[in-house]
């Protein structure tokens, strides 16, 4: 991780749950952090979790991944700010397991979905690529993606997946057209999909009725999933890592 010191990394959907904890974790690697989020207020608290030498480390911009404008002002922002986008950690994503794709009037949830999971996603990279390429910097897309976006996970009545794991199949698909498209620029920009299982956040806490379900990895297995990918030399591109608990059926 030493060559990405003082680097800047934009994580996206900061404020909780995986997003918080990759942030953190960047910060005290000493990256330069900036967290997007529509409740900033959150990333902000997540300082006093950090040790003191490394809270300037953390910054917060607000910025709903839904909003295509506000993602062009926020990473405009960044770059005049910070210089530039050296590593975009996607991680927003939205899923509401209680609607099924043949309930009536689901628009609402089926939208956030897609604009959250794919769109979010796909205008994020734009604007950081662009960045990256102006400055001919070679550096790294992570997208956090899920195991549902390989196979459809059976067994878990009451609750509904709906579009999500469609929104996840789209973002393995996407991977690997960036890793197309990036390749042909010829300046050594990677990018890697990190899938877990089911993880321990707020949308899946313990105490929930999918908590006794099935085994959890907690956040901390995909932040080190993560910082292996990043740390591996400029040769190496980790395309995909797939993270299941011990244990699981799915």
């Amino acid at each position: 991780m030493n060559r990405w010191v003082k680097k800047i990394a934009v994580v996206t959907g900061a404020s909780a749950g995986i997003g918080a904890a990759i942030a953190k974790d960047l910060a005290k690697a000493g990256m330069i952090v900036v967290g997007l989020a529509r409740r900033v207020e959150k990333v902000e608290e997540l300082k006093n979790d950090l040790p003191e030498d490394v809270r300037q480390n953390l910054h917060s911009a607000k910025c709903d991944v839904m909003k295509e404008e506000e993602i062009i002002k926020t990473f405009a922002w960044i770059v005049e700010k910070f210089g530039g986008v050296d590593v975009l950690i996607n991680n927003a994503g939205f899923l509401d397991h209680s609607v099924r794709l043949i309930d009536e009037e689901n628009s609402s949830t089926i939208l956030n979905t897609i604009h959250t999971n794919i769109l979010g996603l796909i205008f994020c990279t734009r604007e950081a690529f662009k960045s990256m390429k102006k400055r001919c910097f070679a550096g790294h897309v992570i997208n956090v993606n899920s195991i549902s976006g390989h196979s459809v996970p059976q067994k878990i009545d009451p609750f509904t997946l709906n579009a999500y794991p469609a929104s996840k199949f789209a973002m393995t698909a996407l991977t690997e057209m960036y890793r197309q498209e990036f390749s042909k620029e010829n300046f050594g920009v990677r990018v890697t999909s990190v899938s877990p299982g089911i993880v321990r956040t707020e949308m899946a806490p313990i105490d929930s009725p999918i908590g006794g379900m099935f085994p959890f990895l907690e956040v901390q297995d995909v932040c080190d999933a993560l910082r292996y990918a990043l740390a591996t030399p400029p040769r190496v591109n980790v395309q995909e890592i797939m993270l299941k608990p011990l244990g699981a059926d799915y």
